[in-house]
């Protein structure tokens, strides 16, 4: 009886170990995964056939030059629940009810006494460093400690991407659009006026992730103001 359980509980950390490394790395076939839990095909197969029947997983099919498609295997927006959510229904049910009472100014006044807040959490936490890679890992630390899941990578020409995998605000941000407007903001204000901040991927317009383009400015007769993408 306790073996059995003992497999039961096994099954279950490592069904939800491929949903952690599926929200990192969405897109994996099974012989990736296979290689990752040093598991064989037919064991993942039938990790991935549970999470499939729980609508967790969900698969694209990928051509190959030879032989047949292969199966990229993602998450679907039913395995969400399993990640962190900065805001339950209370705090939408809160954000509907200042809009009614302060309207959309009073509303753009209180996110904006939120981003001075933050802002100077974020600049404490980073320091004195005017290195841009270096801020950025601080601020990735930061917000993944948020439940972000954040994460930098370098371009060719050197610019950097700040890849956030995760959203916990996700609701709150498409009952109120100003929180990620701001968050552009914030980005900006927290890296310096050397760099320029660019929202090139967008979770609320279908996007897998929330991803910015940094680059340093070419020149200092460049504007210091963030480069604002249309997706706010």
């Amino acid at each position: 009886m306790r073996q059995n359980q003992n497999k039961k509980d096994a099954s279950m950390n490592t069904r939800r170990a491929i949903i952690n490394l599926l929200k990192e790395h969405a897109g994996m076939d099974v012989v990736a995964l296979s290689d990752h839990f040093s598991l064989n095909g037919m064991a993942i197969r039938q990790h991935l056939n549970a999470l499939q029947e729980e609508g967790l997983v969900t698969y694209e099919e990928e051509a190959r030059p030879m032989g047949r498609p292969t199966k990229l295997w993602k998450l679907t927006p039913a395995a969400d629940r399993f990640f962190s959510s900065g805001y339950s229904d209370l705090s939408l049910s809160l954000i509907h009810s200042m809009k009614e009472a302060f309207g959309s100014e009073g509303m753009d006044k209180l996110l904006a006494v939120r981003n001075k807040k933050m802002q100077k959490q974020y600049l404490n936490y980073i320091g004195d460093t005017s290195v841009t890679r270096e801020r950025l890992e601080k601020l990735a630390e930061i917000r993944t400690n948020e439940g972000y899941m954040a994460e930098i990578k370098q371009e060719e020409d050197g610019c950097f991407l700040f890849i956030e995998k995760h959203c916990p605000i996700c609701e709150a941000a498409a009952t109120c659009a100003g929180l990620c407007k701001n968050e552009l903001q914030l980005f900006h204000q927290v890296l310096g006026n050397d760099v320029t901040v660019e929202r090139v991927e967008y979770i609320l317009s279908g996007g897998r992730s929330c991803v910015y383009r940094v680059q340093k400015m070419a020149t200092k007769n460049q504007s210091t103001n963030p480069n604002i993408s249309p997706y706010i």
